[in-house]
């Protein structure tokens, strides 16, 4: 049964870093696009990052230049990093893999499934 955990959530000042990773299991066959998302309170869960079976990146427009997904092979994990942060930052982040053959974009969430649990991310003073 395909299974992922997201972890390495937690409090950072602004302008603070975070890396969280996703631990992939069950996984059979190819490899799967891969995507991150976030929820803020009261608002709509929306894509943040996706890495594609052949290594590509796609990024929402909000977190280019600050944020890195990348796949450790070693670990089985999908990796978000997560620099110069920002309060509006603040959410729960999942990952979640595609499903089927939907295009690999965090512009899609409803286009991935396997959702994880989630890692919450809080940037204050």
């Amino acid at each position: 049964q395909e299974r992922l955990v997201e972890s390495g959530g937690g409090w950072v000042q602004p302008g603070g870093a975070l890396r969280l990773s996703c631990a992939l299991s069950g996984f059979t066959g190819s490899r799967r696009c891969i995507g991150w998302f976030r929820q803020a309170p009261g608002k709509e869960r929306e894509g943040v990052a996706t890495l594609a079976s052949g290594g590509s990146a796609y990024y929402a427009e909000f977190v280019r230049g600050r944020f890195t997904i990348s796949r450790d092979n070693a670990r089985d994990t999908v990796d978000l990093q997560l620099n110069r942060l920002r309060p509006e930052d603040t959410g729960m982040y999942y990952c979640a893999a595609i499903i089927g053959r939907a295009s690999c974009s965090p512009a899609y969430p409803e286009k991935f499934g396997n959702w994880g649990q989630g890692t919450q991310v809080t940037v204050s003073n």
